[in-house]
């Protein structure tokens, strides 16, 4: 065996290695149970939408409750110190307002704004919604579904509605959230060894039991209030099960343009990092890693071809980096039209959203090891304190 073919084949198992262990995070990749329409008395269902400067979401969302079978019984928009019409276009939608105020010292306002909203509601269940989502029809009907059969807290990740070109950057942002939850293993999530995940754009519980964990006063410092609402149902004793949203539960997220997209992943992606159990970051990393040695050795392979020089930069052979490239870009393919309606070069392409990663990626991590706050909608949200933070106005 010559010495070029081993490195091609220790490459060859690293890379398919780490595709592998990857690939058991979202080996499951559950949605919600489609259901016809309940024949028996449903629970009264309350949603709580936490709203701040939501104006041009709230109209669908609005919507899309009001069509929902069976009927919700009230929506209640918390308005958390909105700089535009978020109020009156609640009101139109058929929704009552809360105004949130200004939340207590040691809570973020969007715990303040969930907690507000679920003490203002008096049905059975609670169904916290982003304003940004958009449930279709039969959603709820699902939800209600997979929360009788699993009990506890129901978490679901929206499926991505990707509009603009620029939106394709949150290619691996969306992928690396559904990894390092570590939600859609084929094992679940019922080893208490493990911590559980949930995703704040869609959660469902019933009111004793989210009074039972706490509710979101036993998260009101925390940045990521959903993944630390998840640990406090597993504290309580209580389970949490969680879907991707697949064609029942939409959102789009950022379509402010490229700043609003870049501040979102900022705020969220380092300190979901460190939230996650560390054998779905150990995965996750290893995944990405093997992202990057394909695209750097693909593309020193093709420079070599093309000039015929800087071989000796290059690691492997390029038959093994041009092989490499397609299996990325499949399985890539495959994950994200699980995870939302991206395009095809954003998976066929991958470099540069995976570009995009890294730069947010780096950023997020500045803030929030060196800055300890990040900016989001005209707040800073301080890290002071460690894992857990305070939003300031």
């Amino acid at each position: 065996m010559t010495a070029a073919l081993l490195v091609d084949l220790v490459l060859a198992a690293l890379l398919l290695g780490a595709a592998v262990w990857a690939q058991r995070l979202v080996a499951d990749l559950r949605t919600l149970p489609r259901v016809g329409v309940a024949s028996g008395t449903s629970p009264s269902v309350s949603v709580v939408v936490p709203a701040r400067d939501e104006e041009m979401a709230l109209p669908a969302l609005l919507r899309s409750v009001a069509e929902q079978v069976p009927p919700v019984r009230e929506v209640v928009v918390v308005d958390d110190a909105s700089r535009d019409a978020t109020a009156a276009v609640a009101r139109d939608g058929g929704a009552r307002v809360v105004p949130a105020g200004t939340p207590p010292p040691g809570w973020t306002g969007k715990a303040w704004a969930c907690h507000t909203g679920a003490a203002a509601t008096t049905g059975d269940l609670l169904l916290l919604l982003d304003a940004d989502t958009v449930l279709r029809p039969g959603a709820l009907a699902g939800l209600l579904a997979a929360h009788a059969r699993h009990g506890g807290l129901v978490s679901v990740q929206p499926h991505h509605d990707v509009v603009r070109p620029y939106e394709q950057l949150s290619a691996y942002f969306n992928v690396v959230a559904l990894m390092a939850s570590a939600a859609f293993t084929r094992r679940g999530r019922d080893d208490a060894a493990h911590a559980p995940m949930a995703f704040g754009p869609c959660l469902l519980s019933s009111r004793e039991d989210y009074r039972h964990a706490g509710g979101h006063e036993a998260v009101r410092a925390d940045i990521l209030d959903d993944a630390a609402l998840a640990a406090a149902y597993q504290r309580a004793g209580l389970p949490v099960w969680c879907a991707v949203g697949g064609d029942a539960v939409r959102m789009r997220s950022y379509p402010g343009g490229l700043g609003q997209l870049v501040a979102g992943w900022t705020k969220n992606i380092a300190s979901g990092a460190a939230d996650a159990a560390p054998s779905a970051t150990a995965a996750t990393v290893a995944w990405i890693s093997a992202h990057h040695a394909v695209a750097v050795g693909a593309v020193l392979s093709l420079l070599v071809a093309l000039t015929g020089r800087g071989g000796s930069l290059v690691a492997g052979s390029p038959l093994l980096w041009a092989a490499a490239y397609v299996a990325v870009a499949l399985q890539l393919r495959w994950l994200l039209r699980r995870a939302g309606s991206f395009r095809w070069w954003a998976w066929s392409l991958f470099p540069v959203p995976l570009l995009a990663f890294d730069l947010v990626f780096a950023r997020s991590l500045a803030l929030t090891v060196v800055r300890r706050s990040v900016p989001w909608r005209g707040r800073d949200v301080s890290l002071a304190r460690g894992p857990s933070g305070e939003e300031v106005v």
